[in-house]
């Protein structure tokens, strides 16, 4: 049977479209639909914007340590509405560049909803297409929890547009995207309270890192509530916003930012046409090369709810492409040792498994920490320090976890989770000369393991 396209992927995220240009680029024939704006989650309202965000609230703190260095400066001032701004114009670059990076690849890019609407047909813009696979990489959408009031609060898609920035703010939540946006407020000067529900924010991050940011952060200014949730949001007369706790308190705020998870974006995608299944958690089911239980779709990225990180989706899109077109170049996607950053402030950075991981897993394990202040600091009067973790198996001298918090924490766990992946010793960190001086350094000179009582 000849079809329209070899391929036809719906979405136009990091994962759809490494998958649409290396697939055009084996030499088969593409499309890529997208409804909303291309680069996806994390050009628009994800990664990219909130990084610059974070860059801009950093600069408080630069503005005040830079008198410890001789630095005089008139008093500071900010401004909420031209940050927005350059960041709009930054990120509308970036949607020119996933445009001519479609078009010179040879895809055939189509800006509308689509639908399947069968195993091999998909309606966009009230024309109907073949393709003899379909690729869902259609990612995720934040949630608001259903309690009275929902409709006052806003998520991670409407933070970076709000016009102003609030005198006050409320952000519920306990992952990655809670703690960012806290710090990003915090730092740009709101007076900003961070709600969670559980003991401790960040769930499956290494007990000393989780423990270590909220020292952290509380030094800064951030008020932290565990074992607190938001059950009603009321609007006042004034515009403000009173928000009721599940312990009876009732806090007085100008903005509620709900970070409480995502779910797929599986809006009038058309699956009841096919055989696609989904799993427990609402996400589509698929195997290990990412097929759905019908033969011809696929899916990867946020909307199979694997590991949500960009540049995961990205490599699931070229092992997709590789597979279909290039099989002879395939290589399944390893999922271990992914790096992971968190812009906290100060960040995380982590690879491979935590401290209690390893023990779970059987480990006989060495710990080795360090906490120290930053040599930037010493002239200051922060009393910051950075933290840094070596999780060690004690039988075969492996590093299993490498976790750090601190400035450039990303940076630096990234040339790290290359040696984690290559199966670097203990010893083998020993016998690296550091680079002096750095908080890098750190890693290669943790002599004194923990001892825990």
């Amino acid at each position: 049977m000849s079809y329209d396209f070899d391929l036809f992927v719906i979405g136009a995220g990091s994962g759809g479209v490494r998958a649409a240009r290396f697939a055009a680029g084996y030499g088969a024939k593409v499309a890529v639909a997208e409804s909303r704006y291309l680069g996806g989650t994390c050009v628009n309202v994800g990664c990219v914007p909130k990084k610059l965000l974070v860059y801009g609230a950093h600069f408080a703190d630069d503005f005040e340590q830079a008198e410890s260095f001789g630095w005089t400066a008139g008093k500071a001032n900010f401004d909420w509405a031209y940050l927005i701004a350059n960041k709009n114009r930054e990120i509308a670059r970036l949607n020119g560049i996933y445009r001519k990076l479609l078009i010179n690849s040879g895809v055939t890019l189509l800006e509308g909803h689509a639908r399947l609407a069968d195993a091999h047909h998909v309606d966009i813009n009230g024309q109907r297409f073949s393709a003899e696979r379909i690729l869902l990489a259609t990612g995720g959408w934040p949630q608001i929890p259903d309690i009275p009031g929902r409709e006052y609060a806003i998520t991670s898609n409407e933070a970076f547009f709000l016009e102003q920035l609030p005198k006050r703010i409320l952000v519920v939540g306990g992952g990655y995207i809670a703690v960012e946006f806290a710090g990003i407020f915090n730092g740009l000067g709101a007076e900003t309270r961070l709600l969670y529900r559980g003991d401790l924010f960040l769930r499956g991050f290494d007990q000393s890192v989780r423990t270590h940011l909220a020292e952290e952060l509380t030094k800064r200014g951030l008020r932290l509530a565990f074992n607190t949730d938001l059950v009603q949001i009321d609007k006042q007369a004034d515009g403000s916003l009173l928000a009721t706790l599940n312990d009876g308190r009732q806090l007085a705020t100008d903005c509620v930012f709900c970070a409480t998870g995502r779910r797929p974006m599986l809006d009038n995608l058309g699956l009841e046409n096919t055989s696609v299944e989904l799993n427990e958690a609402g996400y589509i089911a698929v195997n290990e090369h990412f097929e759905t239980d019908e033969p011809s779709v696929l899916a990867l990225g946020d909307v199979i709810g694997g590991v949500q990180l960009t540049p995961v989706a990205t490599a699931e899109g070229m092992a997709v492409a590789r597979r279909l077109f290039q099989p002879e170049h395939y290589r399944p996607v390893d999922y271990r040792h992914i790096p992971t950053a968190v812009f906290s402030q100060p960040n995380i950075g982590t690879v491979g498994l935590t401290e209690q991981q390893a023990i779970e897993q059987g480990h006989q394990v060495v710990v080795f920490e360090s906490r120290f202040r930053p040599m930037k600091l010493t002239l200051t009067e922060s009393s910051e320090q950075t933290l840094m973790k070596l999780v060690v198996d004690a039988d075969s001298d492996r590093v299993l976890g490498c976790h750090m918090v601190g400035p450039d924490a990303g940076d630096i766990i990234q040339g790290l989770a290359i040696a984690l992946k290559a199966g670097a010793t203990k010893r083998l960190f020993d016998d690296t000369i550091g680079v002096h001086p750095t908080s890098a350094e750190e890693f290669v000179t943790l002599r004194t393991a923990v001892v825990r009582r």
